[in-house]
């Protein structure tokens, strides 16, 4: 018996009304197999569709032809479980909505790829009297058009993604080697590539300014192309438009001239993106890959928008080059390009840039002074910017002016003081000016706002003397605190700015006595004896104390060595008043110049003398003094009583007079006038002879020239001063 039940339906995927057909079929068991009695059986044997029908356990009772093919032969059908009939009804969900639609009475669907012809099918269970019918939908087409516009959905998902990930990492890239390696490390790994070259374009010529996977000669190659001959790169420039190249058949057919000559086969493809800021191209970005490679749409579409991201953060990248070089050149030519030899005093240093394109104000100096004395300074203006450069480079200047005329080191802060004061409240400086005098062995120290001194011992003991801390320039109010303090010979003086010991991770206190560690540890590693590398200290230093990448302020070291004038090197004497004065200054010189081998110098150092000590018989009060050292230089020195100021005048031809001063700057390398709390000093130089004149390079295992300076003590034997004249 068959019933034959109609109700109306409609199905939203196919967007139009069709008939739905339940049949509830009673079957007539006939030879093992299952026939319909009926026509309507017969129509029901071979419609279009895919039917079953289930008794209430899921057995299959009923198949027709469309099922037969789709899901095997009847024998294996009928009489099986619905859900054991192929791997793809296997499933638990399978029984689960049988129950439930057999417990409800209600339909269900669900969506298998089945065998045979393996194409999807909604299978749709149908609750009848006495079981389940299933009537199967072809939904291949439906299903594939949906898979299709996920997977653009997901292409589309990842597209964003990957842009929004480079995205991202150029706007951290900040110099043209981030840029490089941020493309490299983003770009080449999801499309394969394996090759990576920035050119642009100066002139008619490429310059390379980065690349990746690439042999250094073959950069070297292409470096400096002319673009008069068809390339990839011409062809971009003039037409603004990427250039894909999937294999080297095809690149050799497109651009025959330049294609043996530049790439050689060292890659199989290649994709050339414009470089365009500012709506121009300036260059190109070529991407390639060991093997040929067929560019997709989404591949030609996403590589096409990130060349437009990748143009935009490179030139972003070489303007901030640019500014940084300038910058920071502006800043390093506003330092000494190098530091004056002098034997008592050896000196290195290093500047270290903050991060970014703002200059800062941190500088150093080592600036001579008469009688074998040396000046040391350091400095940090407050903040960053061209204003704080120009403030350092005018604080430097007034530095060296001001050492140049003898300024005692709290004279010369409180004039330092005055120039900051006066270029408004935006302004602060911090400074330490130290003047180490190689006859006492002693240092004179005046510091503003400034981190104080370090001493090391040549056993690489640290410490940090006591000196007063006064304010830093532009809110300090005179006059300032000054420290005086032994230094042995062959000891190292180490100046530097809190731009050292400071960071984000580290206080004031925990940066001090990482410096302190630093150099005991360099100073120890060295053998017995031997001197330490002030150049590759100052690399050690700063290297261990500076380990930020991007760090927030300048910093500035400054390493000197110093020794100690030996008492054969120095002689002072008393001389008597009035006019024999002269006459005993020559004789003194003349006998200590035999006594020192410079008989070379006498005639000239008593020409000197006789017109120092005359200048103090005519213009000044006694008591005299005259004092000869010898260093790297001969120093002739006179010592008076009154605080009048020495000048060079223009005597005219009938004078009789006046022309002592001409003559002493004619016959003296360099001389000058220094001041005192009791009287002032005239000193001449004398450079020394050639064959006198001691060699820049110490021996090996000595601290300074033997007979010219003391050679390193302990701190417990360090002499005094030297004695007053007699």
């Amino acid at each position: 018996m068959v019933t034959l039940r109609t109700v109306w339906a409609t199905d939203l995927s196919r967007r139009h009304h069709t008939w739905q057909v339940i049949i509830e079929v009673s079957l007539i068991h006939r030879g093992g197999r299952t026939k319909p009695r009926d026509v309507v059986g017969h129509s029901l044997q071979h419609m279009s569709d895919p039917f079953l029908a289930c008794d209430t356990d899921g057995r299959i009772t009923y198949a027709n032809v469309a099922a037969e093919r789709v899901l095997g032969p009847t024998p294996s059908l009928v009489g099986r479980v619905l859900w054991e009939t192929s791997p793809e009804l296997r499933v638990p969900r399978v029984e689960n909505l049988f129950r439930r639609s057999m417990a409800s009475a209600a339909p269900l669907d669900l969506e298998a790829r089945l065998p045979g012809e393996g194409r999807w099918h909604r299978i749709r269970l149908l609750p009848g009297p006495t079981g389940l019918n299933v009537l199967l939908s072809d939904i291949h087409e439906q299903r594939s058009r949906e898979e299709e516009r996920l997977r653009d959905e997901e292409a589309t998902a990842r597209r964003a993604a990957r842009i929004g990930e480079l995205t991202a990492v150029l706007a951290r890239a900040l110099t043209v080697d981030d840029v490089v390696e941020a493309v490299a490390d983003q770009v080449l790994p999801p499309f394969g590539a394996t090759g990576l070259i920035f050119e642009c374009v100066e002139g008619d010529r490429m310059r390379v300014l980065g690349a990746r996977g690439y042999p250094r000669d073959f950069l070297d190659h292409i470096e400096g192309v002319r673009l008069t001959r068809k390339t990839p790169i011409a062809a971009i420039m003039e037409s603004r438009a990427p250039v894909f190249l999937s294999s080297y058949e095809e690149y050799r057919e497109r651009f025959p001239d330049a294609s043996e000559s530049a790439f050689r086969r060292i890659k199989s493809a290649w994709v050339a993106l414009p470089l365009i800021a500012s709506g121009q191209p300036y260059g190109a970005c070529v991407i390639s890959f060991d093997e040929p490679h067929r560019f997709g749409e989404e591949e030609r579409t996403l590589l096409t928008a990130l060349g437009g991201l990748i143009g935009q953060a490179f030139e972003r990248a070489r303007l901030y080059d640019t500014a940084y070089s300038q910058a920071h050149e502006l800043q390093r030519g506003m330092l000494p390009s190098t530091l004056p030899v002098r034997l008592a005093v050896s000196a290195a240093a290093r500047f270290i840039p903050a991060g970014g394109t703002a200059v800062g104000g941190d500088w150093y100096d080592v600036l001579p002074l008469s009688a074998g004395r040396v000046a040391l300074v350091v400095g940090d203006v407050m903040g960053h910017g061209l204003p704080e450069a120009a403030t350092m480079g005018r604080l430097r200047t007034a530095v060296s002016t001001l050492a140049g005329i003898e300024l005692p080191p709290d004279e010369l802060l409180a004039h330092l003081n005055d120039l900051v004061t006066g270029l408004g409240d935006a302004y602060y400086a911090t400074c330490l000016y130290a003047v180490y005098d190689p006859v006492t062995g002693m240092c004179t120290v005046a510091r503003a706002g400034h981190p104080p001194p370090a001493i090391v011992h040549t056993d690489g003991t640290v410490h940090f003397p006591d000196s007063a801390l006064n304010p830093p320039l532009g809110v300090a109010t005179p006059p300032f605190e000054t420290a005086e303090f032994p230094v042995p010979s062959g000891a190292l003086l180490v100046l530097y700015t809190d731009g050292l010991i400071e960071s984000r991770d580290r206080d004031f206190d925990h940066g001090m006595a990482c410096l302190a560690e630093t150099l005991t540890a360099a100073v120890a590693s060295h053998p017995p004896g031997a001197e330490t590398d002030l150049d590759a200290l100052c690399d050690t230093v700063t290297q261990a104390l500076r380990m930020e990448k991007q760090a927030g302020d300048d910093a500035a070291l400054l390493i000197a060595r110093v020794c100690h004038l030996t008492r054969e090197s120095v002689a002072c004497w008393q001389l008597p008043d009035g006019a024999v004065a002269a006459g005993r200054a020559r004789e003194l010189v003349r006998e200590q110049l035999a006594a020192w081998h410079l008989d070379e110098l006498s005639m000239t150092s008593e020409l000197l003398v006789s017109e120092l000590v005359g200048n103090v018989i005519r213009h000044a009060r006694g008591p005299a003094e005259l004092r000869l050292l010898r260093s790297d230089v001969l120093v002739c020195e006179v010592s008076d009583g009154s605080l009048t100021t020495p000048h060079i005048r223009r005597a005219a031809e009938t004078d009789e007079g006046g022309r002592g001063l001409q003559l002493v700057e004619a016959l003296s390398h360099r001389w000058g006038a220094r001041y005192g709390r009791t009287g002032k000093c005239i000193w001449a130089e004398q450079l020394l002879p050639s064959q006198a004149q001691p060699s820049e390079e110490l021996p090996p295992g000595t601290t300074c020239m033997d007979g010219l300076f003391d050679v390193p003590v302990a701190e417990s034997e360090m002499r005094g001063p030297h004695p007053p004249c007699p």
